[in-house]
């Protein structure tokens, strides 16, 4: 069976919505009306693409959710859609390492909508950092094996921790963790929020993950 991508639309407006259902109706929708609602979605939400409204309900700002956004979805593409966004905020939510892949603006173009949805979900996710490395290697940065190296070893601490978590019905000890890999305990609580948002893990393994206790 063929996946269905599923998009994350975080728009107010009843209307616009429509439009997204009629234009995107080739992929799995779901939507939220403010960027704190997306935000709470996403632990049990792993979605291929955001679209991003900035005027959201309750006053909220699309814009401002950005940093959250990539922090919980590194290599999920972004399309902000947005008729109240002046050149400068456009080019600001284009750059840096927070940034949106896409800014389109206001009354949306339905055929540009579908095609820059294709691009994205065809350019970008996953393969991004795939991209990134090349790019390193190409300009002879020297850090280009130390970024993948970090990359890897996180994975493969990660898909131990789960080993170990997956035959244990104890709560993990993470002082115990933390010396088992020679890391820092904010390192292996970071390990435990990746793999619950990502939905290896159960909530009840670490209740508190979404507010943990402030490591030195």
């Amino acid at each position: 069976m063929n996946h269905r991508p599923h998009l994350l639309i975080i728009e107010d407006d009843d209307l616009q919505y429509e439009i997204y259902e009629d234009t995107l109706s080739a992929y799995q929708l779901t939507r939220t009306k403010t960027g704190s609602a997306a935000l709470a979605l996403l632990p049990r939400l792993q979605p291929d693409l955001l679209v991003l409204d900035h005027v959201l309900d309750q006053g909220e700002r699309g814009l401002d959710f950005l940093p959250e956004f990539k922090e919980l979805l590194p290599h999920v593409p972004i399309i902000i859609v947005s008729g109240a966004l002046e050149v400068r905020q456009q080019v600001a939510a284009l750059q840096g390492p927070r940034r949106a892949h896409y800014c389109l603006p206001k009354p949306v173009d339905i055929h540009e909508l579908k095609r820059t949805v294709e691009i994205a979900l065809s350019e970008c996710s996953s393969r991004e950092i795939i991209r990134q490395f090349e790019s390193l290697e190409r300009a002879h940065r020297i850090d280009a094996a130390e970024l993948l190296s970090r990359s890897t070893d996180r994975l493969a601490r990660q898909n131990e921790i789960l080993a170990r978590l997956q035959h244990s019905a104890e709560r993990p000890n993470i002082s115990a963790l933390a010396r088992d890999f020679k890391v820092a305990r904010r390192t292996i609580i970071r390990d435990l929020q990746d793999l619950i948002r990502r939905g290896q893990l159960p909530e009840n393994v670490y209740p508190e993950w979404q507010n943990p206790k402030e490591e030195p």
